[in-house]
């Protein structure tokens, strides 16, 4: 098997203030055709996280899941990267919460993390 993606997931989200509008984009490409899909969207009040979140939820949803694929999702956002490469598998084992000890806070935008952790 190649280390070649079958898609690759490039997304981006922002706002104007923090919570305000927003709007986030993701392109899938094709590496074996160049194809290349745009997708973007938004909303009236949320956060920049929120935005990042968004991008690539929905960049891996467009994908077709009729067959498994080899994705590559590219983000400058710190807090998607860290949060599905280090963060995530700790979150998942204290019930969504931001540690182990009772009380301890939940993980903001845990909605859209549960999402993205499905897709």
């Amino acid at each position: 098997m190649s280390d070649q993606p079958d898609v690759i997931v490039y997304t981006d989200g922002a706002c104007s203030g923090n919570p305000g509008p927003g709007g986030w984009a993701a392109i899938l490409k094709h590496p074996a055709s160049n194809g290349v899909r745009k997708l973007s969207g938004g909303e009236s009040g949320t956060t920049n996280n929120r935005m990042e979140l968004m991008a690539a939820i929905e960049g891996l949803r467009a994908i077709d899941d009729s067959e498994r694929r080899r994705v590559r999702l590219v983000s400058d956002s710190e807090y998607v990267l860290k949060g599905l490469t280090e963060w995530i598998k700790g979150w998942i084992k204290n019930n969504w919460r931001r540690g182990s000890k009772a009380g301890a806070p939940p993980v903001k935008n845990a909605d859209l993390w549960k999402t993205l952790y499905e897709l």
